[in-house]
């Protein structure tokens, strides 16, 4: 009875050995990797695979998984380091990179810090760079000063298995003496404005007063043509008159003349009489004549 005992419990002692062995083989060989992950997985110490997210089997006690992972956007340190531009100014750039590791197996196997890879190899990018533009051009075009270091950068990393989705230029700043150097050329740049500016308005205060000038010296001008014109207008209205009536009209415009030039003497202040020649009094005579004859 004893020996039929030990028989069940040694059959089922071995059932559940192997029970246990099959449950332990499953959960060795069965891997859950999380979506914000990737698996490296070895055997003998060799790379076997990589696993992707979701489930994935491996071989018990032959495969293991020797690193985990993230593939999130990393943001490494902001970083500040000094550059000479093409100009020989020194400045101070602080600059930051983000990245995400995209082959897994290439940045366990052909780097051991990646961090600190790349941020050596952003320092001398970044100085290179600087080293083309000048200064002013450095402040101007940080855009493309920022695509040219992503650029290059991207160039460099391909073989560490990352992908660089971002660089950023955060801020580029000078010395005191440089500064105030700069200071004292915007002060100056400024005064040759100012004066340039005053130039140009008294060069155009010149112009607009010899324009007003010779407008005025145009108008005068045209003034004296018309009156001209009609002064020979009238000379030419009297000339007819003349070959129209003979020298009746003639007689008639200076007996006129010497009426008007009495007239203007008569109204002059002083005494009230006025002594007149014969010939005046022959000049009224003419000029009361000749009117009749021309009514």
């Amino acid at each position: 009875m004893e020996d039929i005992v030990l028989g069940f419990l040694g059959n089922n002692a071995i059932f559940l050995v192997l029970f246990v062995f099959l449950v332990v083989v499953v959960f060795a060989g069965v891997r859950i990797v999380p979506q914000s992950e990737k698996h490296v997985v070895e055997r003998f110490g060799r790379l076997r695979s990589v696993l992707g997210p979701g489930i994935n089997f491996i071989v018990p006690f032959l495969d293991r998984v020797a690193h985990r992972i993230s593939i999130l956007e990393r943001q490494l340190p902001t970083n500040r380091q000094d550059a000479i531009t093409s100009d020989n100014v020194l400045v101070q750039v602080e600059s930051s990179v983000f990245y995400r590791i995209t082959e897994p197996e290439k940045t366990v196997y052909r780097i051991r810090d990646i961090d600190a890879a790349i941020t050596t190899t952003v320092v001398g990018i970044v100085r290179s760079e600087l080293g083309t533009l000048e200064l002013d051009q450095v402040q101007s075009n940080r855009g493309q000063l920022i695509e040219r270091i992503q650029q290059s950068l991207e160039k460099v990393v391909d073989d560490w298995g990352i992908e660089v989705t971002r660089a950023e230029i955060l801020d580029v700043n000078l010395d005191d003496a440089t500064r105030a150097a700069m200071m004292q050329q915007l002060n100056a740049e400024r005064a040759r404005r100012a004066q340039v500016t005053e130039a140009e308005g008294s060069k155009r205060a010149v112009e607009l007063n010899a324009d007003a000038e010779l407008y005025a010296a145009e108008q005068s001008a045209k003034a004296r043509r018309i009156e001209a014109e009609a002064e020979a207008y009238a000379t030419e209205v009297v000339a007819v008159a003349i070959k129209e009536n003979g020298v009746e009209a003639a007689q008639y415009q200076v007996a006129l003349k010497q009426v008007e030039a009495l007239s203007e003497v008569a109204k002059g202040s002083g005494k009230q009489t006025v002594l007149l020649p014969s010939a005046a009094l022959d000049a009224f005579g003419d000029a009361f004549k000749l009117l009749k004859g021309r009514t």
